[in-house]
């Protein structure tokens, strides 16, 4: 996904997708996460075309702004009695309180931060902090494609930086394919910042059916002894049932998966808006909706876990795409970080 936006209002006026093959991306905090790199080289060089312009415009500014997934970034909100105000004595002791809290060597991670408040009572900070093995690889790809990585933003963090700082508080939530991130944000600074791993819940599940796949086989590939037609008719027989009762796993691991996310996404807001009414005193009455999973999804799942009541929105709005800006079928949930990363 890429876009295009001529000023700072980020009213989008290209926006193209190039679809991946599935497990092409596989985020998280470990090397690898970019599994199929050739394909996504070649993806990232025909979006970034599509949206960059043709002649004489190519070439200009071929510096891009990278949205990565939240799974392969932390960013955890810090309190310091104190903070040294240049940012060269100040990002060691940042540093130095993230070597407790990540789960990855501090001292080589690409870190930065930014001053949330400061008052009498201390400072606030929030840090985002990204393995440099993992930034390596996502800014590989977009140098193998013709481009400059520029600033890279965690997908929340960048769908934040779309809102309108004077605007009441707002609680949001970004659902993808591996993780759920709930987040709060009043006039500009960052309350809450929460993420989910969804991938562990579904390779569970993922492991269970694969004892059931195995128990359906069972006996499928057995040789029987050369016999009447009979022995050739059951054969036949077991194997058709094989292939039913492997299709009902199948449906019954997607039914799973489905209802385990609703769960724990419906949870996650649950917690947040929570959370928001303790930090604001007042309860939330939107909640904003970024990422893959999309608005009306989003609605259902709050709905089947009886935690209605909440307006559910998308995050990038009508208003926001310029007319004909963009050329195929993209949800606009999708739109949200790159929209607020062109913004900011």
């Amino acid at each position: 996904m890429a876009a295009r936006a001529e000023d700072a209002a980020a009213v989008l006026t290209s926006v193209a997708r190039v679809d991946v093959p599935e497990g092409a991306v596989m985020p998280g905090l470990k090397a690898g996460n970019i599994v199929a790199r050739d394909e996504m080289v070649t993806a990232v060089r025909k979006v970034l075309d599509a949206v960059s312009g043709k002649g004489s415009e190519r070439g200009i500014g071929r510096n891009v702004t990278v949205v990565v997934p939240d799974a392969a970034v932390r960013v955890p909100l810090l309190d310091f009695d104190q903070l040294p105000s240049k940012v060269a004595e100040a990002l060691p002791v940042v540093r130095f309180r993230l070597k407790k809290l990540l789960p990855f060597d501090a001292d080589t991670a690409a870190v930065s931060y930014q001053m949330m408040s400061s008052e009498r009572s201390g400072v606030r900070v929030m840090a985002v902090s990204m393995p440099k093995e993992v930034l390596d690889e996502y800014e590989d790809v977009i140098t193998a494609a013709g481009y400059l990585p520029g600033a890279v933003l965690p997908s929340t963090l960048a769908a934040l930086a779309g809102l309108d700082v004077s605007a009441v508080p707002a609680l949001v939530v970004n659902v993808g394919l591996f993780g759920v991130t709930t987040a709060i944000v009043n006039g500009g600074i960052l309350l809450l910042h929460r993420s989910l791993d969804l991938s562990a819940s579904a390779e569970d599940i993922q492991m269970e059916a694969a004892s059931w796949d195995n128990l359906s086989n069972t006996g499928r590939d057995r040789q029987l002894p050369p016999g009447t037609d009979n022995d050739r008719f059951e054969a036949e027989a077991a194997m058709q049932t094989t292939v039913v009762k492997n299709a009902e796993v199948r449906e019954l691991v997607a039914a799973t998966t489905a209802r385990v996310a609703a769960h724990e996404v419906a949870q996650a807001v649950s917690v947040a808006a929570a959370y928001f009414e303790d930090t604001l005193q007042i309860a939330p009455e939107n909640l904003l909706v970024a990422g893959t999973m999309g608005a009306d999804s989003v609605a259902q799942m709050m709905e089947a876990s009886g935690l209605g009541g909440l307006r559910v929105q998308e995050m990038v709005d009508a208003g926001m795409l310029e007319a004909g800006a963009v050329s195929a079928n993209v949800a606009r949930g999708w739109l949200a970080g790159v929209r607020g990363a062109l913004r900011n």
